[in-house]
């Protein structure tokens, strides 16, 4: 068979993982010729393509990003795309396709399936919120490098008697967020998922500081918004791609905590450094399992599914099950977030 692949969305630590996983199991085990599609969606709709065999994913494993690159396109929202990815798939000779993304990228894949295309998804994305996995490629890796970045700050917070407000990607859940928040001892953590009162936040800072510490480290989602009726009134930032503009969540926090409690305050803003470098052993696993079950999908016949981490097991789950919904964080873990303030 000519089996397609391609990374959508945002980049993420283990791209090349799966991709790795998916040649070496595709053309060794199976026989299959893969044909890598640049930039994601994008390259489908272009006619932008490469062949992948075992010499091109030599020594990527440890690399971040992706070695067909991606963007953030959908075919679907665009006038003829999804003719035009159709014919390229007609042109090439594609037999089934593998895309490797977040929410928009499988819902691009949910709309290509429709048209009659053999296709098996696998999850990514460092935001951790995609529908019915246990975690998507990349997460783990977020998580340790948001847990070193409030290690670190912590140092210098204490150092100076400091406030340090560290933001973190999550546009819509806060795994980030809470997850680093626990690994890395901050003693506030404001998601998505509870709309923050900054009146209380206020009050928690004036008695820790004036009980027993002399610092405090406060992690929040970039999606973290206020509680309506509460005393700060605040609107998410986001640039002309409906994208939530780094550091304004942040930075309005710092205003906010310094004119009411008079604390020295200061914002690291993470941004895409959580998204770059070196994977984690997790994630380098994580994404070769999912190459392995997506590839071993496609030679079975299998279509419109996607890998999924189901405890300790990789199963397979329709994407049209999954399509358009959000996972966010259960609160059990918001509880435990909570409860070591």
């Amino acid at each position: 068979m000519r089996v397609g692949l391609l990374t959508g969305g945002g980049d993420v630590p283990g791209l090349n993982a799966a991709i790795r996983a998916v040649v070496k199991r595709g053309e060794g085990e199976h026989g299959h010729s893969i044909i890598g599609f640049r930039n994601g969606w994008k390259g489908v709709v272009d006619g932008d393509v490469m062949p992948l065999t075992r010499q091109h994913i030599r020594n990527v494993l440890p690399v971040g990003g992706t070695l067909l690159g991606t963007a953030r396109y959908h075919p679907h929202a665009d006038d003829g795309g999804l003719d035009a990815a159709l014919a390229t798939l007609e042109a090439e000779r594609i037999e089934a396709l593998i895309c490797i993304g977040g929410d928009g990228t499988l819902h691009a894949a949910s709309r290509i399936a429709e048209a009659g295309v053999k296709i098996v998804g696998i999850p990514k994305t460092i935001d951790n919120d995609v529908w019915g996995t246990d975690a998507s490629i990349g997460f783990d890796t977020a998580v340790s490098i948001a847990t070193e970045a409030i290690d670190r700050v912590h140092t210098t917070a204490e150092s100076h008697n400091r406030v340090m407000v560290v933001e973190v990607m999550g546009r819509h859940a806060g795994w980030i967020a809470v997850t680093s928040g626990i690994a890395g001892g901050a003693e506030l953590v404001l998601a998505p998922e509870e709309p923050f009162d900054i009146d209380r936040v206020e009050r928690f800072l004036k008695h820790r500081h004036r009980a027993h510490a002399s610092f405090s480290i406060l992690v929040v989602a970039e999606g973290a918004v206020p509680a309506e009726g509460t005393s700060m009134h605040y609107e998410t930032q986001v640039g002309k791609f409906g994208e939530i503009v780094a550091g304004a969540i942040g930075e309005r926090l710092k205003v906010e905590i310094e004119r009411r409690t008079g604390f020295d305050t200061r914002v690291t803003v993470l941004g895409h450094t959580q998204r770059g470098g070196t994977p984690t052993a997790a994630d380098r696993i994580l994404a070769s399992r999912f190459g392995v079950a997506a590839i071993d999908a496609v030679d079975a016949g299998t279509s419109g599914v996607m890998t999924a981490l189901r405890g300790e097991r990789v199963e397979l789950v329709p994407i049209p099950e999954i399509a358009g919904k959000v996972k966010y964080v259960p609160e059990d873990l918001l509880r435990v977030a909570r409860a070591l303030a």
